[in-house]
C-alpha cells in the first residue's frame, strides 16, 4: 500500500491568475481539491464563466474537485471619498450616518466619513474602540449622538474609500444574510455549486436562515460557517453543530481578537469541530510572501504543518493563488508540507469524536482493523455521502480512504472532507461486482498494488435480507 496520501485538503481561491481553462487543469492536477470563488471580488457572469471552466477543467483531468462559493455578507464600510485622508495620531474623524451629508475635511486634524451602517450610533458608546482596514487604523470613541459618531485617532495611516470597520466585541444589528448574499445564493444555485461559505457568522441562527433561504430557492447547497469576530466565538459549539463545515477566516478574526488569543482560537475551533464530527477549514494568510515570492518564510511552513498537526480538514490559499505570480508553487508548497508533516504523526483516530449509531461504529471497527493490519486503505462505498463525512471525521490517521458514489454531488463535496479521495461508480450492479470493480479502479489508479490488503464496507446479500459487512480482501 503506497503512504504518499495527502490527507489535509487544498483549497485555491480563483481569480485572474488562476481562472482559464489551462490553469484550472494545472491546478487539479497539482493537487487543488476545492475551487473557491469571493464574491466580494466576483460579479454573477464571472461566476458562470469560471464554472463552467472548472467542469470543463475537472472533465479533461479526469477528476471532478468542489467549488465554493464565499458569499460577502455583512459588512460595515467607510463611504467614498474624494481624495484619501492621512490620519495622524490625536485627529478626530466624525462618522455620519445620514446618507445626505457628505464627507470631506472639516478642518486641519478634523475629518467627516460617511458609513453604510444607519444603527452605527447605537452599537458603540464612549471609550469603545472602533478598527478601520483590518486594524491599520485605530481610533476611540469620545462622543456620540444619533446621526454622529465622534472618534479620537490612536494609531493613524491613509484613509481610502470603502475600508472595512471592526467594532470588537459589539453586538451589531447588521443582517445575518444581505439582499447581495442573497443575489449571489441564486447562482449559486442555478450553476450547481457544492459549498457556500457564509461570512460573518454570529450565531446559529445566522446559518439557519441562509439554509432555509437556499431551501426556499430550490436548492440543497452544504453551509460553511466562518468565523470572524468575537460573537462567533462567544457561540462556538452551536455554530459547529448547525453548520456543515467550519471556516477559521483569521484575517476579520484576528482584527477581532487580541492577536494573542487568535493561535488559542484556531485550536478551540479545530477542537470543537474534531469533537462534533464538522469539517474545518483553516484559513488566510497561509502563503501570504508567496504572492509575490517563489518561497515561502520559515513562519509560513511552520504554520501550515501546525494546522495539519491539528487535523484540519483543509488549508486554504486567498490572493496566492487569485492574484499571485505562484499559483502553481503554493499548491505544491501545501502538499509537500502536510505530505511530510503527517507521515511523522502516530497511527490513530479522532477519539473526541464518539460515535453513537451502528454505522458510526462499524466504521470505527473497520478503522481499528486497518490500523491494525499495517496501515491498509478503507473502501467504502456512500450514496448520500453520510458514512463518507463519518469516516473522515474519526481522522484515521495512515489508512488512505477510498469513497466510491453513484452521486457525483456527493463526490464533488466530500472533496472537502479529511483523507477522503472520491470515485464515481454504479451501484446497479450486484454487491460483489461492485466491490470487485472498486478494487481494480484502486489499482488502475497506482493506489494499491498486487497482495496488498483492503477493508471492505459494503453490503452482502444473506438470504433474502442484505446486511452491512466489514470484508478484508487482497488485491489481485
Amino acid at each position: 500500500m503506497s503512504f504518499a496520501h495527502r490527507h489535509t485538503k487544498i483549497i485555491a481561491t480563483l481569480g485572474p491568475a488562476t481562472e482559464s481553462l489551462e490553469m484550472l487543469k494545472k491546478l487539479i492536477t497539482q493537487g487543488a481539491d476545492v475551487m473557491r470563488l469571493n464574491m466580494a471580488h466576483g460579479s454573477h457572469d464571472w461566476v458562470r464563466t469560471v464554472v463552467k471552466n472548472i467542469r470543463e477543467a475537472s472533465k479533461q483531468v479526469g477528476h471532478e474537485v468542489a467549488i465554493l462559493m464565499d458569499v460577502k455578507g455583512p459588512e460595515i464600510r467607510t463611504g467614498v471619498l474624494e481624495k484619501p485622508f492621512d490620519l495622524k495620531t490625536g485627529d478626530t474623524v466624525d462618522f455620519l450616518m445620514d446618507p445626505k451629508e457628505t464627507s470631506g475635511v472639516v478642518a486641519a486634524g478634523h475629518y467627516r466619513v460617511l458609513i453604510n451602517y444607519p444603527s452605527f450610533s447605537k452599537d458603540v458608546k464612549a471609550g469603545q474602540i472602533v478598527l478601520v482596514d483590518s486594524g491599520l487604523i485605530r481610533m476611540e470613541v469620545i462622543s456620540v449622538d444619533a446621526q454622529v459618531v465622534r472618534c479620537k485617532v490612536l494609531v493613524g495611516a491613509n484613509m481610502g474609500s470603502r475600508r472595512h470597520i471592526n467594532l470588537p466585541g459589539a453586538d451589531v444589528a447588521l443582517p445575518a444574510v444581505t439582499q447581495k448574499d442573497r443575489d449571489d445564493v441564486k447562482v449559486a444555485v442555478e450553476c450547481g455549486l457544492d459549498w457556500i461559505a457564509q461570512s460573518f457568522v454570529r450565531k446559529a441562527e445566522d446559518v439557519r436562515e441562509l439554509r432555509d433561504y437556499i431551501k426556499s430557492i430550490g436548492g440543497d447547497i452544504p453551509i460553511m460557517a466562518k468565523f470572524e469576530d468575537q460573537s462567533a466565538i462567544r457561540n462556538l459549539d452551536s455554530i459547529v453543530k448547525e453548520s456543515n463545515a467550519v471556516m477559521v477566516a483569521r484575517g476579520d478574526l484576528g482584527v477581532e481578537i487580541p492577536i494573542e488569543d487568535l493561535p488559542i482560537a484556531q485550536q478551540n475551533i479545530v477542537e470543537s469541530c474534531l469533537r462534533y464530527g464538522t469539517p474545518v477549514v483553516v484559513a488566510t494568510h497561509m502563503l501570504e510572501s508567496m504572492i509575490t515570492a517563489p518561497f515561502p518564510t520559515r513562519a509560513e511552513i511552520t504554520d501550515i504543518a501546525h494546522a495539519v498537526w491539528q487535523k484540519a480538514d483543509c488549508v486554504m490559499l486567498s490572493g496566492e493563488t487569485s492574484l499571485g505570480k505562484f499559483p502553481l508553487e503554493c499548491v505544491e508548497t501545501l502538499e509537500k508540507i502536510a505530505v511530510r508533516v503527517e507521515g511523522t504523526q502516530d497511527i490513530n483516530y479522532n477519539g473526541l469524536f464518539a460515535p453513537t449509531n451502528d454505522r458510526d461504529k462499524m466504521i470505527l471497527s473497520a478503522i481499528v482493523l486497518a490500523q491494525d493490519l499495517e496501515c491498509s486503505g478503507i473502501v467504502l462505498f456512500s450514496h448520500e455521502g453520510e458514512s463518507a463525512r463519518a469516516i473522515a471525521a474519526l481522522r484515521p490517521m495512515g489508512c488512505p480512504i477510498y469513497v466510491f458514489t453513484d452521486n457525483l454531488n456527493v463526490y464533488r463535496q466530500i472533496n472537502l472532507n479529511w483523507g477522503i479521495e472520491p470515485f464515481f461508480a454504479d451501484f446497479k450492479q450486484e454487491p460483489e461486482s461492485i466491490v470487485e470493480g472498486a478494487i481494480n479502479a484502486i489499482k488502475a489508479k497506482g493506489y494499491a498494488k498486487h497482495a496488498d490488503k483492503l477493508v471492505v464496507l459494503t453490503n452482502v446479500i444473506a438470504g433474502k435480507r442484505i446486511v452491512n459487512s466489514i470484508q478484508l480482501r487482497k488485491v489481485e
